[in-house]
């Protein structure tokens, strides 16, 4: 209801969200009713990852329970099971060299207003969400009345993607939806991603500015997001 999509519409960008992770899906209406019925209380891994990347929520956060570590392969297979097995557990090495971008960063752009002929920044609390090489970046809704999401892929030091603003209906854009790419680079102390962006303007033109965002705490449950859920201070 609060993404304004059907339930069909749902059930199709849980199957987008799988192909383009390539981690391709089956999800149905049908799942999706179960899903809000309750009768699936832990979706499967595969369902729960583009679930994750739909809604910009971690799973915590959607109403499911936490997977249980105990599940039988038979279980794991079973669309309807209470249970789901855990990915392995990458070596130590390998988890080292690949660090992990989730939590609640604070999202930082300036842009140039050429009808008010003056410079402007926007302010986003945002939920990063990181599966394998893949970042989903959705801002927190009481952060600012202009909702922001990203979709990046993370490659070494490199952060390369696509975002998309819906400005607010009341503000001086009156609604307009704005897109385009961008790219930045990690900090080696992994707090600080910073680069640039490009995308159009009113007048048709393509426009480009600084963008960074500051990391602020790795946790996504409820109690962290409510801590977020506000303006960020100029």
């Amino acid at each position: 209801m609060g993404m304004l999509m059907s339930q069909d519409d749902f059930a199709r960008a849980i199957r987008d969200a799988g192909q383009r992770a390539g981690v391709p899906n089956d999800a149905s209406k049908r799942l999706v009713q179960r899903w809000e019925a309750g009768l699936i209380v832990t979706p499967r891994p595969v369902y729960a990852r583009a679930l994750e990347v739909v809604t910009g929520l971690p799973i915590s956060s959607l109403g499911f329970t936490v997977a249980v570590p105990h599940a039988t392969p038979a279980e794991a297979h079973d669309s309807a099971s209470l249970q789901v097995t855990v990915p392995p557990v990458l070596p130590r090495t390998a988890a080292a060299s690949a660090p992990n971008h989730s939590g609640i960063w604070l999202s930082r752009y300036e842009y140039r207003s050429s009808g008010r002929d003056a410079v402007f920044t926007g302010l986003h609390y945002v939920v990063v969400l990181q599966h394998s090489d893949r970042l989903t970046v959705r801002s927190l809704p009481g952060s600012s009345d202009s909702p922001l999401t990203m979709d990046l892929t993370v490659d070494g030091n490199v952060v390369t993607g696509t975002w998309v603003e819906q400005t607010a209906a009341d503000g001086y854009y009156r609604g307009a939806r704005y897109h385009g790419a961008i790219q930045l680079l990690v900090e080696p102390t992994g707090r600080r991603m910073a680069g640039k962006w490009v995308g159009f303007g009113m007048e048709m033109d393509v426009n480009t500015g600084p963008w960074e965002l500051v990391f602020q705490e790795a946790s996504t449950n409820k109690a962290a997001m409510d801590r977020y859920n506000r303006p960020p201070e100029p």
